[in-house]
């Protein structure tokens, strides 16, 4: 097995993660919004603490996408036709969100119809994303061209995958909830509502966690790809992710002033563990074959790019990797700290 192909199979998965933390937790927020906030201060202080870093956290799933279609251009043939209306649902779903964000401070008229798209913008992707990952690990209908040869849509929607989709929606809105605490000005009513939410959705992703954990070691026995040298990684991110989930929660009962951003970080390192969790899992599988499936689980031996191609990528990798991290890092710092009457006001 080449090692820059793996290599690549841990970063398409790093990139995931990375997209997983930063825009899970906005997607979070967008679902969360129109139960947490109760008027136009509300609304602003959400969207104020979302508007300077949504967009570039959203390159992170391009990126992904694209280091896929470079570096397994089999299983992003395979993922990306098969699963094409799910995907083209997400587009228009993100599309709209963006509409929505944008419009809702010029078209004041309209604010309700813009609130409720930002909602289904930010619920249907958060939802999708989920029911996407649980199929690559339950496994798809393939013929022996690696082609998908289920029901588009509806084929792609079993319990399974649908709890895998409730996972990753409670853990979205585990982590709106946490930032939104971190950003909301203390001792306001959003700020309140915030801490109250955060741990319920924690708990609730929790739980699911545990019952996946058991349906793919009871029920299907494993996944394909599990490799016995991962098993001690697997565990050790099991534990990764529980630790991280119990820290956030007990900080979060305490509710200390300064705790928000801890709870906010605790989170965040459980959901980069649960992806890991599933990289390790899947090993050296990037897509499984269902048990009716013609044709094979598509590998990095049978999915990888050539060695020239995978050793270019990891020099403009080496490029580009500092510079999104750096745009990041000065995003961050310039718009630290909760949001201002002041911000509200130039909102």
């Amino acid at each position: 097995m080449e090692a820059l192909a793996v290599l690549w199979y841990f970063l398409v998965f790093l990139l995931i993660a990375g997209y997983f933390v930063l825009d899970g937790f906005d997607l979070g927020a967008g679902v969360l919004y129109p139960f947490i906030a109760k008027d136009e201060r509300d609304q602003a202080i959400v969207r104020r603490a979302l508007g300077p870093v949504w967009d570039g956290n959203e390159v992170w799933l391009l990126t992904a996408g694209g280091a896929l279609f470079a570096a397994f251009p089999d299983a992003y043939a395979t993922t990306f036709s098969g699963f094409y209306l799910a995907i083209m649902l997400v587009l228009f779903a993100l599309i709209v969100r963006a509409v929505s964000f944008e419009f809702w401070a010029a078209d004041a008229k309209w604010r309700g119809v813009w609130n409720a798209c930002f909602f289904l913008g930010s619920l249907v992707p958060a939802l999708l994303f989920g029911v996407a990952v649980g199929n690559a690990v339950q496994g798809i209908p393939m013929d022996a061209a690696g082609n998908y040869n289920g029901v588009p849509l509806l084929g792609l929607i079993t319990p399974f995958t649908l709890l895998c989709g409730l996972f990753g929606l409670a853990m979205f809105i585990a982590a709106g909830a946490c930032w939104l605490a971190v950003k909301a000005p203390l001792g306001s009513g959003l700020h309140e509502r915030a801490c109250r939410l955060r741990m319920p959705f924690q708990i609730i992703a929790f739980a699911l966690f545990a019952v996946l954990t058991a349906l793919v070691f009871a029920l299907m026995g494993g996944t394909d790809g599990m490799a016995a040298e991962f098993g001690l990684v697997r565990w050790l991110l099991v534990l990764l992710f529980v630790v991280c989930m119990v820290m956030a929660l007990v900080v979060g009962i305490g509710r200390k002033p300064g705790s928000d951003l801890w709870v906010f970080i605790y989170q965040s390192v459980a959901a980069v563990s649960s992806v890991f969790l599933i990289a390790c899992s899947m090993f050296p599988v990037l897509v499984a074959a269902s048990p009716d499936s013609i044709g094979a689980p598509i590998t990095l031996m049978t999915a990888g790019a050539s060695g020239l191609s995978l050793f270019c990528m990891t020099v403009i990798l080496c490029v580009g990797l500092p510079l999104v991290l750096a745009y990041h890092v000065i995003i961050y710092r310039t718009f630290r700290g909760r949001v201002s009457e002041e911000d509200i006001a130039a909102h």
